[in-house]
């Protein structure tokens, strides 16, 4: 019988089995809870129906997908709390629409500036996360464990992830029209679509500067399937 093994080297190499913290066990499902209950209140009286779909949809997939995954491919602590909070920001996003989040427009008049940055920081969590995503797949799938492209073909999945969600704005703007605009949020700003690609590129970048070594570090205390 051969175990799979976390990603780290093999001094810190937990045993499958290991016993972890009560607190430890209990998070992923506390966070599904968490993220499920404000999905399902997001939808109550949202602004704009279609948008909360549109960008929540993400959230209807990835959430039931990481359950139903759980045990042939566990996340690490780090991801899963990543991924939680990514949730609320798309499902903030979803229920005014990132151009009306009052959160954002709080901002926008604090700091005099000329839009509600909510979409900004939203393309800034767009790298952010999905980074740790990338490389939790990358370290434990594939021969790039140690090797020094791992951190920066994690920025360039990310960034190439961020292009093709700005392909699905443009082709809901050419199915939409202006039924597409909260979607769209691009709040007059005809360089809207560089500009989330800049900030995926930034969230991406520092993902990776500020999260590796943490990351490692929550992958030894990932207790692994068995594998006959």
């Amino acid at each position: 019988m051969s175990a799979i093994h976390p990603t780290v080297s093999p001094s810190q190499d937990p045993r499958p089995g290991t016993p972890q913290p009560a607190a430890r066990r209990r998070l992923p499902a506390v966070l599904a809870v968490t993220v499920a209950a404000a999905l399902a209140a997001s939808a109550w009286d949202a602004k704009d129906p279609t948008t909360w779909l549109l960008e929540t949809v993400w959230v209807m997939v990835g959430l039931p997908l990481a359950i139903l995954l759980r045990r042939r491919f566990p996340l690490s602590g780090l991801l899963c709390a990543l991924l939680a909070a990514h949730a609320l920001v798309l499902i903030v996003g979803g229920h005014y629409t990132y151009a009306e989040v009052p959160a954002g427009n709080w901002a926008r008049d604090w700091f005099g500036l000329e839009r509600n940055p909510y979409d900004r920081f939203g393309h800034l969590m767009q790298g952010f996360v999905p980074a740790v995503l990338v490389r939790e797949l990358l370290v434990r799938t594939s021969p790039l464990r140690d090797s020094r492209w791992l951190a920066p073909l994690t920025v360039c999945a990310c960034l190439a992830f961020s292009a093709v969600f700005e392909m699905l704005e443009w082709a809901a703007a050419v199915t939409g029209g202006q039924a597409a605009d909260a979607f769209l949020a691009t709040q007059g700003d005809v360089w809207d679509t560089q500009w989330d690609m800049f900030c995926a590129l930034i969230g991406a970048t520092c993902s990776v500067l500020l999260l590796s070594r943490p990351h490692d570090r929550s992958l030894t205390h990932l207790t692994l399937p068995v594998r006959d």
